[in-house]
């Protein structure tokens, strides 16, 4: 299963389309290929899919989905917290 968890801009590289994401405390990034031109600013929340930006969403609705995937993450061990986050690298449709 991939869960798409809300991710906050902080860095735009737009020499190579890509943004850095911060993923509750992972940073990666992502593919802006998905986007407009302009489309996507650092403190954006997001929603990540296979690597790219899919869509921007509501600064409140971000915070809020945060809090409970954070409620989620207390009852998992760090390894088990570590590879929900970073499911999304690893989702089966990645190469669909």
């Amino acid at each position: 299963m991939c869960l798409s968890i809300p991710s906050k801009v902080v860095e735009i590289d737009l020499e190579r389309n890509v943004a850095t994401v911060d993923t509750m405390g992972v940073k990666r990034e992502a593919g802006l290929e998905l986007m407009q031109d302009g489309d996507v600013q650092i403190g954006d929340y997001v929603l990540l899919h296979i690597g790219f930006i899919m869509n921007k969403i509501d600064e409140s609705d971000a915070l809020e989905s945060l809090k409970v995937y954070s409620e989620i993450l207390e009852k998992l061990d760090e390894e088990e917290r570590r590879h929900l986050v970073e499911e999304d690298d690893n989702c089966p449709n990645r190469d669909a």
